[in-house]
């Protein structure tokens, strides 16, 4: 099975761009294939890796209803469990040292649940074909308490250098613990920090009881390549970003995994 590193914090900290440098980071350093999986129904992903998108587990669960109430034709006489599996397979998407799998917006009340479900049985079957597994969680906390989270060997909760955003990672942790989640082990990593209020945050997180991986600082590369709508895994080596977040996945002890 796959060695899985999971991502979850609140909105708006970064989370997705620390999920991109992971999965570059993996193909870097320890040059194996990686599935990344956006589980965020707001999916972006992909921009941070730069690929595009050609199909999402959300719209294809729609087709597929759409096909039940219409009565349309199933291809070869397969079974309508049959075809999702294999528009499921057909919907990763491949790139260069790593695939992405995307579970994108369902359509209509009532469908996040379904659409999480499918990703973590896709997710848990794929698992088996990779060495690492990279999840970009939703942002919050309702995908763990629904217990839609996998097995996890790593998880990394992501604040920005704010006191609400590392109490919010302080509560992720807590969830952990209270519903026994099974997840090996976890660290905070806290985003865009600048100035000297690296410290002050840090020992504020230590004090909820959280390990702090490290800390990354604002970096105007980010910002320059968002702007240009260029991904953050084609930030440049020296990047600080880039920098600080390969030296805590060195000191976290990603583990060479077949």
């Amino acid at each position: 099975m796959a060695y899985v590193i999971a991502l979850a914090g609140k909105g708006g900290t970064g989370k997705t761009s620390i999920a991109g440098l992971t999965v570059r980071y993996i193909v870097e350093k320890k040059k194996k294939p990686v599935l990344a999986v956006d589980a965020d129904s707001n999916a972006c992903l992909n921009e941070a890796l730069g690929v595009a998108v050609h199909a999402t587990i959300g719209r294809l669960r729609e087709e597929s209803l759409e096909t039940i109430r219409s009565g349309g034709q199933r291809p070869g006489g397969m079974s309508m469990e049959q075809l999702f599996d294999y528009q499921v397979q057909q919907s990763v998407i491949e790139a260069r040292g790593f695939d992405l799998m995307v579970m994108g917006r369902p359509e209509g009340p009532g469908c996040y649940c379904a659409a999480n479900n499918i990703i973590r049985k896709y997710t848990d079957k794929l698992s088996e074909t990779y060495p690492y597994v990279v999840i970009d969680n939703e942002a919050g906390m309702e995908h763990l308490s629904r217990r839609t989270t996998h097995k996890v060997d790593m998880l990394l909760i992501v604040s920005d250098p704010t006191v609400r955003g590392i109490r919010t990672a302080g509560r992720i942790a807590d969830l952990v613990k209270e519903l026994a989640l099974d997840i090996d082990k976890y660290a905070l990593i806290i985003n865009r920090v600048s100035g000297n209020e690296g410290a002050e945050l840090k020992a504020l997180a230590e004090g909820l009881g959280l390990a702090v991986a490290g800390l990354v600082p604002q970096d105007r590369g980010v910002f320059d390549n968002d702007l240009a709508g260029k991904a953050i895994c084609e930030l440049p080596e020296s990047s600080p970003a880039v920098q600080a977040v390969f030296s805590i996945l060195d000191e976290l002890g990603i583990p060479d995994h077949d």
